[in-house]
């Protein structure tokens, strides 16, 4: 027998794995799922600071992640895929939003209908997961370019974001009020602008295509996960609800079976009221019903600033009518004026004086 015939193929090197979890008896249980011939685990992180060091020290195959994704997950995905790119593979907690963890970088999700967690199927799931990612090619990842050229999540003593928000709720008569709004504002404002508009499905891209053109501020539907930057509009989807989250994410769920109207002015305002409190104005616009008055209400004893349009401009006057029952409006105005108090308001947050001073 010649030596060539008695050649061995060389062994597959081992896929380096980085964990990343919030703690370490997870970070351990996510090594027992990996162990194994094929792979070494070169690490565990709980942060994104963590993650990108082990990942820098190792240079992995692949990173695993079972971090909450509103809690830190995404801040990881965004983070090492602008600074680090490579394939990250995402269970437990973090494969609740599968969307959101694609839409930040992620390659691929392991999830309940893989396999149940914590059976011997799940962990083989989690193992074909990796090796398959191992071999998936990525670059810098366009929203992870995008968030390293923002601030970090910093934080107010209250455990919110130091972003300033503009929360605006519109329903019958909303789109041509918004255009005036937004088509008035300056494009280096220093604060995010949310935006919900009671609008059926199939129109809410054209809506945000056209109020793109109206100012200077760009106007976007908002991304489960997304993080919020100042300057920039986001607009609620339809069919579900958008809340605020932790770190200026944005999160978007299912109405409730008895939710009448979708996307929930109220859902949203209620959800700001307490992340950013002081920093954020509120606007309810025109719209038929009540919804926006309850949320705009909780803004405004969250110390918000918050403005109603006036009977005289608006096509019907039910939502800021509704609110100025419920003593929610600091200031009524006309529509032409909106766009000045917002401004102004927002001004005196960013010069830390407050909206309502």
């Amino acid at each position: 027998m010649t030596a060539a015939m008695d050649a061995r193929p060389p062994a597959a090197a081992p896929i380096g794995v980085v964990m990343v979890a919030g703690t370490r008896t997870r970070q351990v249980a996510l090594e027992r799922l990996v162990a194994g011939p094929g792979f070494i685990v070169q690490g565990g992180a709980r942060d994104a600071a963590e993650a990108r060091a082990l990942v820098a020290r190792y240079g992995p195959s692949v990173v695993l992640l079972d971090l909450e994704l509103f809690g830190g997950g995404l801040d990881v995905i965004e983070q090492l895929m602008a600074s680090c790119p490579l394939p990250i593979v995402v269970c437990g907690a973090a494969a609740e939003h599968p969307e959101a963890a694609l839409a930040a970088g992620a390659v691929d999700v392991v999830g309940a209908l893989d396999a149940s967690p914590g059976t011997v199927a799940y962990a083989d799931a989690v193992r074909r997961h990796l090796r398959i990612a191992s071999r998936v090619p990525v670059i810098t990842h366009p929203r992870g370019r995008l968030r390293s050229r923002l601030d970090g999540p910093a934080t107010t003593p209250a455990g919110g974001p130091s972003l300033s928000l503009v929360a605006i709720g519109a329903s019958t008569g909303g789109p041509p009020a918004l255009a005036t709004v937004l088509g008035a504002l300056p494009a280096d404002l220093p604060a995010a602008v949310v935006v919900v508009q009671h609008m059926a499905a199939g129109f809410v891209e054209g809506l945000a295509r056209w109020l793109d053109t109206v100012g200077p501020l760009p106007v976007v539907v908002a991304a489960d996960g997304e993080r919020l930057a100042p300057g920039a509009v986001y607009l609620a989807p339809a069919g579900v609800n958008l809340l605020l989250r932790g770190g200026g994410r944005v999160a978007l769920q299912p109405p409730p079976a008895q939710q009448f109207h979708v996307p929930g002015i109220d859902v949203t305002f209620t959800s700001a009221a307490p992340l950013y409190g002081p920093r954020a104005v509120g606007v309810l616009l025109t719209g038929m019903g009540r919804d926006g008055a309850m949320g705009l209400r909780a803004l405004r004893q969250a110390g918000a600033f918050t403005l109603g349009q006036d009977e005289a401009t608006s096509v019907v006057w039910g939502m800021p009518g509704a609110a100025q029952a419920l003593d929610a409006v600091d200031v009524e105005a006309p529509l032409s004026d909106l766009a000045a108090a917002i401004t102004q308001a927002v001004g005196r947050i960013d010069a830390g004086l407050g909206a309502r001073r």
